[in-house]
């Protein structure tokens, strides 16, 4: 079977070594007879699993012991609500920069919670950069403040951290693990696992340990934190098979080096597109500014809509998938996470050179 050329933004493409590793444990894991997702969360197979999985990312992340790592579900989406249901402070504020549709969301629940507001936005020029760090002003009334590392939709990405006073809190959903990070930096970091971690189904949130005394008794159990940090994420039934395949993921990325050598890796592709665009003499436009270009959404549209179209239907018939912009802002768009080949890149690299000439 050939593999489909994969750019979906999300549930995304999957390592192949995982998939078959996958494949050769799904009826028997480890002498079991059972595959993951039938066997108990309590069982002493599974527990390795899971303790495993955490590691490998504190490893690959070099988490610092003063934080917790939690195995969750609901997706970013969840945290939307959690953060600030968990982080919020009597009289403060949440701070929010907006730099697309996932951070207007995060700011929506945010203010049905509590006080939260808008300190920064790219709006006015259609999401195409993210806010300079030094035009921040946080506010001493500030909870936290909150920033979505990389933007799906628009291409963007933030390429510079900002130091803030209150805790940083990040959407990393899609670029976790696709380069290194000071986790020290922030004060909560949470990712849907769907784009570079694993399979769709688990939320990764890691969350320094002082932060936990925010959280209020009054917290549905669920809503609250402490519940999954005092219980190892095992309070209820986990997405076992989800966090086996993030454990699977995980060993993958060590195996090529780390977040170093997958960073290499990731420039390595975004520039073979960056560059098809920029000497294309204006027939590829792409959407976001140089200087805040994603290493993992590669948007762009074409000189008018017929030759967009046209585009994407040869580009389907040539194998290539996921290649439609958001269905909010049309045009093209590469996922290019993690487990993208570069090889794969390099074909539709080639493609685009080919359907300009002719």
């Amino acid at each position: 079977m050939k593999r489909a050329y994969n750019f979906n933004a999300g549930p995304a493409s999957l390592p192949e070594s995982v998939l078959k590793k996958a494949e050769q444990e799904w009826l028997n894991y480890k002498g079991t007879g059972m595959n993951v997702m039938e066997m108990s969360h309590r069982s002493k197979p599974y527990e390795e699993i899971h303790q495993q999985a955490q590691n490998l990312l504190r490893k690959l992340l070099q988490i610092p012991d003063n934080y917790e790592v939690l195995f969750l579900q609901g997706g970013a989406s969840l945290q939307f609500t959690m953060v600030p249901m968990n982080l919020m402070e009597e009289g403060k504020k949440g701070q929010y920069v907006l730099t697309g549709a996932w951070s207007e969301k995060a700011l929506k629940e945010a203010k049905k919670i509590g006080h939260a507001e808008a300190i920064a936005t790219g709006k006015d020029n259609q999401y195409r950069e993210i806010p300079s760090v030094s035009s921040l002003k946080t506010l001493e009334d500030g909870a936290y403040l909150h920033i979505t590392s990389n933007n799906t939709i628009f291409g963007t990405q933030w390429h510079e951290t900002p130091k803030v006073s209150i805790p940083l809190v990040a959407d990393m959903s899609s670029d976790i693990l696709c380069r290194p990070i000071d986790v020290a930096s922030y004060g909560l970091i949470y990712a849907g696992a769907q784009k570079n971690l694993g399979p769709s189904g688990v939320t990764v949130v890691i969350v320094r340990k002082d932060l936990l005394e925010r959280s209020k008794d009054s917290l549905p159990t669920m809503l609250d934190y402490r519940t999954h940090a005092k219980n190892d994420s095992l309070y209820n039934t986990p997405p076992t098979m989800a966090i086996y395949l993030l454990k699977l993921v995980l060993e993958w990325a060590d195996s090529l080096g780390g977040t170093a050598a997958l960073e290499k890796i990731n420039k390595e592709k975004a520039a073979l597109l960056y560059n098809v665009i920029d000497d294309s003499d204006g027939f590829y436009k792409g959407h976001a500014e140089a200087s805040s270009r994603s290493l993992m959404n590669v948007t762009f549209t074409l000189k008018n809509q017929e030759l967009t179209e046209a585009f994407l239907a040869e580009a389907k018939e040539r194998g290539f998938t996921g290649l439609n912009g958001h269905r909010s802002v049309g045009g093209c768009r590469a996922s290019i996470y993690n487990a993208v080949p570069l090889e794969h890149v390099e074909v539709l690299a080639q493609f685009m050179k080919e359907f300009k000439s002719r």
